[in-house]
């Protein structure tokens, strides 16, 4: 009997401690690769063979235009050549000696998948391909994209041109932060003008998701014989967002339906109530001065709870004078040590300077230099 207890307690420690092994292998996908993680905290809520090296096809344009937004300027108009608008593969229709901006050039890649936009963003920005991709992989690097490396600027097919699901998840991640890529990888059509001279186009988004899936906000597309249907995508639910990326997934927008579906499901909102705290005051009229922080709520991974903790970020003591309504300080709330949202500290009241009385000498004093200007 007690060796039967025996196995059934450990057999409930090993079922509670892996809440997220057990509901990921009833998750069943196409994909060969996929991951799915918290746009917040950039906690990883599922994955299946997310650090695999794949091609990852035009979901290649997601760093391009990453590339161009923090390189160039949106409002420079480029005159496409016949190097730049010769190559394979979907585009947006450009031919030599068109007139386009940098942004009309954003919108053709992420809503068009145009490898055409694609390779007149490089040969613009850089003066080449290679030399694209050398930033690209520079930028690759910045942001610890450790098993990806670019070679084309479109996501066309070549011998080292390869990233997983993982490093793909970070790269949007990052990208969205960005207002204008978040805007252009949202919009379900764009006016862009081009030509020569230029004239009014609409281009269509190609992602299926964002009129099937509630709060969809992009991101892109992909396709190429050798990598198979590609996809990222991501979407907001009260406040929270999840990122999905697949690899090779011949079922790709339901598995995406289902990803970001069990990644909200992995989330909890967790409030953090207003506090208050005394901090020592030098110089003013009194010792110590109380400050405070608003509510903040956030979405949290709940396999994480134990890994949540709140900092105050202030200074030891204050300087008067301090107005009430100053920020002091943060309040952040972290996740395994990482700083992931913040709200300010601040004074709950006023401090003034302490000015001390003064002695019979110095009134004395005062007194005769006002007889002596008489």
């Amino acid at each position: 009997m007690k060796r039967w207890i025996g196995y059934l307690l450990c057999l409930t420690v090993v079922w509670l401690g892996c809440p997220l092994a057990t509901a990921q292998q009833e998750l069943s996908v196409s994909a060969a690769s996929a991951v799915v993680i918290d746009g917040l905290s950039g906690s990883v809520l599922y994955e299946k063979n997310a650090d695999e090296k794949r091609s990852m096809a035009s979901t290649t344009k997601i760093m391009t235009t990453l590339v161009a937004l923090e390189q160039g300027d949106l409002t420079r108009t480029i005159t496409t050549t016949k190097e730049m608008v010769t190559v394979e593969g979907s585009g947006m229709g450009l031919l030599a000696g068109d007139q386009i901006t940098l942004e009309g050039l954003c919108y053709g890649m992420m809503l068009s998948s145009g490898n055409d936009a694609a390779n007149t963003v490089a040969i613009s920005l850089c003066g080449s391909l290679s030399a694209f991709g050398d930033k690209m992989n520079q930028t690759a690097m910045r942001l610890g994209m450790n098993n990806t490396h670019f070679v084309t600027p479109s996501g066309l097919d070549a011998e080292h041109h390869y990233s997983t699901a993982y490093d793909m998840a970070i790269l949007t991640r990052y990208a969205l932060q960005n207002p204008a890529f978040c805007k252009m990888a949202s919009a379900s059509s764009a006016v862009v003008y081009y030509g020569n001279p230029p004239y009014r186009r609409t281009l269509t988004n190609h992602n299926r998701l964002l009129k099937e899936y509630e709060g969809c906000i992009g991101v892109k597309t992909g396709f190429t014989k050798k990598s198979g249907r590609c996809l990222v995508s991501a979407a907001t639910r009260n406040g929270a967002t999840v990122i999905c990326v697949t690899l090779a997934a011949p079922d790709d927008w339901n598995d995406h339906k289902r990803l970001l579906d069990y990644g909200f499901s992995r989330l909890e909102q967790v409030t953090f109530s207003p506090e208050e705290r005394s901090v020592p005051l030098v110089g003013g009229e009194c010792d110590s001065l109380t400050v405070t922080h608003g509510a903040l709520t956030v979405w949290l991974p709940k396999e994480q709870s134990n890994q949540r903790r709140a900092l105050w970020q202030v200074y030891p003591f204050l300087y008067a004078p301090v107005k009430k309504g100053a920020q002091v300080g943060t309040f952040a709330v972290l996740l395994d040590g990482q700083p992931i949202a913040s709200t300010p500290l601040l004074a709950d009241g006023q401090a003034t300077v302490y000015v001390p009385p003064l002695t019979f000498w110095q009134r004395w004093q005062k007194n005769l230099w006002r007889l002596l200007k008489i």
